[in-house]
């Protein structure tokens, strides 16, 4: 009778642990940004698997600490210790097999979920993309699988600053525009040293490597203001690494490139060199050495 009782109570406590953390992986949507991408989905179901699997492994370490603490306690003045177990091919057989098919199982998710990035992304249709919360974009609409990204940019990164160049318009930018629902491909490249296109709400981080560029692609499908940060430590000045990230309707996409294009080019304002060439106001001078500012890019639009 007593161990019917405890085989139960061993099977509550496991779906308890099974409902706890499965709603701890829905509850991990909401712990991002919001989707701006048809990628973000994606990365968010696999992101909240982690998470699922996380608080499984967590709950199930929890729950044998307690239970040993309150069956397993020895008595009073027993000092003895306890009885080791070896050579139990069954115990050895548990603690290495499941971590071993858990390791296997989240190693072959995760490629699955790149290996859709990287075939399905740029095929995806967009009437398929949906919140996590069950809500999808009303502008959905659907995209020919086998059609050519509709907008090329180039984004160069340097010390400290981002451009973007248009180059079939030849307008080039410190803001970044793109048009909602439309394939893009980014061609990233870096002038000096190692940088980062990371934009959370895109759930795209793409290191970029001087002197190679790197071709991007994916569909933005909110419009909004977004921010694009360096994801990669590059410097003094690191912390100007950002710029503006606008997501447009097509019709005000074409719109700003027509008056962008009618922009004289002209010297972007750049922060760092400002205070490069700013004489500190110091009465003694450290004299440590400063990675001198790129010099900031020729642009039609600056923000």
């Amino acid at each position: 009778m007593l161990r019917t009782i405890e085989y139960l109570l061993i099977v509550v406590a496991v779906a308890m642990i099974i409902i706890i953390s499965y709603w701890v992986g829905q509850e991990a949507y909401h712990w991002m940004p919001i989707q701006a991408t048809t990628d973000a989905e994606r990365i968010d179901n696999l992101f909240s698997f982690l998470v699922c699997m996380s608080s499984i492994i967590f709950l199930c370490v929890v729950g044998m600490i307690a239970y040993s603490i309150l069956t397993c306690r020895a008595d009073p003045g027993d000092y003895r210790e306890g009885h080791p177990s070896r050579g139990n091919l069954k115990i050895e057989a548990i603690w290495t097999g499941i971590p071993i098919l858990l390791v296997l199982w989240i190693s072959g998710y995760g490629f699955y979920i790149y290996d859709q990035m990287d075939i399905a992304g740029p095929q995806q249709v967009l009437a398929e993309f949906h919140l996590p919360w069950g809500t999808k974009p009303a502008y959905a609409e659907t995209v020919p699988p086998d059609s050519e990204p509709t907008v090329e940019i180039e984004v160069i990164s340097q010390q400290w600053n981002w451009s973007f160049r248009y180059p079939q318009q030849n307008v080039t930018s410190t803001e970044l525009h793109l048009p909602v629902n439309q394939r893009v491909r980014l061609v990233l490249q870096s002038n000096d040293v190692l940088h980062g296109f990371y934009i959370p709400e895109f759930r795209i981080k793409q290191d970029i490597i001087p002197n190679r560029p790197i071709d991007f692609q994916f569909i933005p499908t909110r419009e909004g203001h977004y921010q694009l940060q360096d994801s990669q430590f590059s410097g003094t000045y690191f912390a100007l690494m950002q710029a503006d990230v606008y997501v447009d309707s097509l019709e005000n996409y074409d719109q700003w490139l027509a008056q962008a294009a009618s922009h004289e080019p002209t010297l972007a304002n750049n922060q760092a060199v400002s205070e490069y060439e700013t004489p500190p106001k110091r009465l003694f001078q450290s004299h440590w050495h400063t990675t001198l500012p790129t010099p900031p890019p020729v642009v039609n639009y600056a923000s």
